[in-house]
């Protein structure tokens, strides 16, 4: 591994992120709280008969979450099925219903899961009028949700959090579609292929799919999507050709949230709060980066240190750092997205990127998802500090009840529900267990309970990366993990609007001797301790039956 030059991208990243933490961070702040609307966010107001200057109840602004979640799914689904009668559609087939369904909710869900080969399944139109357009509004409809749990804690006896139509527009009209455009732009100078060639015939007989990748590309990374133009991902050097187009691809998939804080602490009126949840996602995802480089690096055996490092599933072009840089980012966000193969991973290697899941993706976690997470494990750190040290359990001038801590235990507590009993359902039910062992899993044992594993971790927790050993275009597969992933994205939607509702009706409570201070850096180290030990002790019985055993073997 060459350690000079991992330490070059580093620095480089860092310094990116950095320069954009403000100016993205005060905007995206600005989005939300401006008075005034766009053009042609008022045509968009009127055609869908909205009242852009009217707030809603968290119920209502869930009933707009909900209905337009739903509809996105019912469109996506016919789409694919209607495939053949659409233009662009390249001679291919209709997806199944069950692959329809799983997609459908998959992308709508800001998930991404993918169990079929995009470029020999859906033709250009689905491509661009259901998916690509599933990439802004879902990422939107995260952000969204974020923004409504801020003004919880801003807002003053309030009855509403804002309007679901509006945020929905903004955020897609004045963040996501803008920084699109450009990245799109960037990508297509750095050479990843923009066209409408359909199959390329090579020189050598060879006949290679092109079509509009920039574009999905650009939206894929920004919005924490993850779903790949082609099935090899960001590994296909049709999507990410070069070492600096993989780190700008990183840069892609950490710059909106890692804004995010800066956006609530300008919000609530505290930048200090802004930067303690920061300094807290930064910590976990350089660790857990670091641990997952060294892994790969010092893995034992005559081929991988002949060649530097576990190279097995990973791009030469890339490396060790390059390909450990991705996984970790994309693993830690909701992204998904891969360019190295992590079935192929050591078995402790592959354990992090799944753990990186189990944490529940705040580390900085999905566009909007990433900062509702952290600040419902914020609410717990503050009542278990309360807890411990006899202080009055309040955050941001907002009184932690019974209510409040009910609805953030419940958010915590769907994802590993989801997660643990999916996979047991998968083993623990005869005839489903035969056609899992029998069609989907290519490694029998314990790394096969690995592979389940983390297909039902990802798909709960809305990343949409897998082990990529693992045949998942089954019904049973795209059935389960098609719930997982609904109810893993819109249940702790439900119980973040409600948190959002409860602390917006509130009194703000002035500070006092007893109030824990949330800006220190004692606080952060709380809170990082919750965010760890919350997974552990969730997770750690079936780590041990799969990578853990198969790791310390």
């Amino acid at each position: 591994m060459d350690v000079g030059f991992t330490v070059l991208q580093a620095a480089t990243l860092i310094l990116a992120l950095g320069l954009a933490y403000r100016p993205l961070g005060d905007y995206i702040a600005r989005i939300y709280t401006s008075p005034k609307d766009l053009a042609v966010e008022r045509g968009a107001y009127r055609l869908i008969g909205v009242d852009p200057r009217s707030e809603q109840t968290w119920q209502a602004y869930l009933r707009g979450v909900l209905l337009f979640s739903i509809v996105g799914v019912v469109l996506v689904y016919a789409l694919q099925r209607l495939q053949p009668m659409l233009p662009y559609a390249l001679g291919l087939p209709a997806p199944s219903e069950p692959l329809s369904f799983n997609t459908a909710v998959s992308f709508v869900t800001n998930t991404n899961w993918q169990s079929y080969s995009p470029e020999l399944t859906l033709g250009y139109t689905v491509q661009f009028t259901a998916l690509a357009v599933q990439n802004f509004v879902s990422a939107a409809v995260g952000i969204a949700v974020a923004i409504a749990l801020v003004r919880g804690f801003a807002y003053k006896r309030s009855g509403t959090i804002g309007n679901f139509w509006v945020d929905l527009v903004r955020g897609t009209s004045r963040l996501l579609l803008p920084l699109a455009v450009v990245t799109a732009i960037v990508l297509i100078a750095g050479g990843v292929i923009q066209n409408l060639n359909g199959f390329v015939e090579t020189v050598s007989g060879q006949s290679i799919p092109g079509g509009p990748v920039a574009s999905q590309e650009a939206i894929k990374l920004l919005g924490t999507n993850g779903g790949g133009f082609f099935n090899a991902n960001s590994a296909h050097p049709f999507e990410n050709p070069t070492p600096w187009t993989n780190l700008f691809q990183v840069f892609l998939m950490l710059v909106i949230p890692f804004a995010m804080p800066r956006a609530f602490g300008r919000i609530v009126g505290d930048d200090r709060q802004g930067y303690a949840i920061l300094a807290v996602m930064a910590s976990i995802f350089l660790v857990s980066l670091a641990v997952l480089t060294w892994l790969e690096a010092s893995a034992g055996g005559a081929a991988p240190q002949l060649a530097g490092g576990a190279m097995e599933g990973k791009e030469v072009r890339y490396g060790i750092a390059g390909s450990t840089l991705f996984v970790s980012t994309s693993t830690l966000t909701s992204t998904g997205a891969v360019n190295s193969m992590i079935d192929s991973y050591t078995p402790l290697g592959g354990m992090l990127p799944m753990i990186n899941m189990m944490l529940g993706e705040v580390a900085p976690g999905g566009v909007g998802s990433g900062l509702y997470g952290m600040l419902v494990l914020a609410v717990i750190a503050v009542f278990v500090g309360g807890l411990l040290i006899g202080r009055t359990p309040e955050y941001l001038g907002k009184k932690i009840g019974p209510r409040e801590i009910k609805l953030a235990s419940l958010y915590i507590l769907v994802t590993p529900t989801l997660v643990l009993a999916g996979t047991a359902l998968s083993f623990a039910i005869p005839g489903i267990r035969a056609d899992v062992e029998s069609v989907s899993i290519w490694n029998p044992g314990v790394h096969g309970l690995s592979e389940v594993l983390y297909a039902f971790t990802s798909a709960a927790n809305n990343n949409g990366s897998a082990f990529a050993g693992l045949t998942a275009n089954t019904p049973w597969l795209n059935t389960a993990l098609g719930v997982a992933m609904l109810l893993g994205r819109f249940v702790p939607i439900v119980f973040v609007l409600a948190l959002a509702g409860s602390f917006a009706a509130q009194n703000s409570v002035p500070s006092t001797a007893g109030t824990l201070p949330t800006h220190r850096p004692q606080f952060v180290g709380l809170l990082a301790v919750v965010s760890v030990v919350i997974t552990a002790l969730t997770y750690f019985p079936v780590l041990t039956l799969g990578p853990l055993a198969e790791g310390l073997v």
